[in-house]
């Protein structure tokens, strides 16, 4: 299947709506329904071929690349919008496209690609990739749409930092998030030590300056905040004084 055949569907018409109708079109038929929307025209409701859209679906690009659809005789360029999948089952419930027109720009996720992960010195050194973002909603016109974002981690050191405004776009594509601020430059992926190594070297640089605390007389000194212990008083407590008896009462002649 080439290129061109794996972005293109058929789609016909869809009378009846309804859960209970598509539930029924899903059951009874090789068909999976859909819905037609934007472009300046009403939204319509439309169905596809199952297994078309499976083979589709297995190219990646499919999510973020532009679509042609082939509706009554005629060819609609739309993009995906929305796929509902079954919650427990290996199938999809409804599709969502958006009509696209040359001349306005669309939102849409584009997926990030990485690169160079293991050539990365943070990672050579025993650092942990942590991926936060798979996908970056960006907009643009439609002939700008980015087939994926592509990022490259060959320079990664330990401790490094990939956010949103350290990416490089095509020419005339924005990351819609940063739009709102600089609040919003989320993090994208980061190299950091792992957690039980990161702890073991925290508790030797702990060891490390109790060690320095040490006076020349090997005496610890006292923590800061806690009171130094009392000093014993010279010698030995002298022992408590007995009380002294009493003298028994003399008995008087009479």
């Amino acid at each position: 299947m080439s290129a061109t055949e794996l972005f293109a569907l058929d789609a016909t018409p869809r009378a009846l709506l309804g859960k209970g109708a598509s539930r029924r079109l899903r059951r009874t038929s090789d068909n999976i329904p859909a819905i037609l929307y934007g472009g300046g025209e009403s939204a319509l409701p439309i169905c596809l071929n199952k297994n078309q859209v499976k083979k589709a679906l297995e190219n990646k690009a499919f999510y973020s690349h532009i679509l042609t659809l082939s509706l009554n005789g005629q060819e609609q360029n739309v993009v995906l919008k929305d796929l509902h999948r079954h919650p427990h089952k290996p199938y999809i419930q409804h599709m969502d496209f958006l009509r696209i027109r040359a001349d306005q720009l669309i939102n849409m996720h584009i997926p990030i690609r990485y690169i160079g992960e293991q050539d990365a010195p943070g990672f050579k050194a025993g650092g942990l990739i942590s991926k936060a973002l798979i996908e970056i909603e960006v907009r643009c016109l439609p002939k700008n749409l980015p087939e994926y974002i592509e990022i490259n981690l060959a320079e990664m050191q330990l401790d490094d930092v990939v956010h949103l405004s350290n990416l490089t776009l095509p020419a005339d594509v924005e990351i819609l998030a940063l739009t709102h601020g600089a609040e919003h430059d989320h993090p994208v992926v980061s190299i950091h030590r792992p957690r039980v190594k990161a702890e073991e070297e925290t508790a030797a640089d702990t060891a490390g300056a109790e060690a320095d605390s040490k006076d020349k007389s090997g005496k610890a000194k006292a923590p800061a905040g806690k009171a130094a212990p009392a000093k014993a008083a010279a010698g030995k407590a002298a022992p408590a004084k007995a009380a002294p008896a009493k003298a028994a009462p003399k008995k008087t002649k009479k």
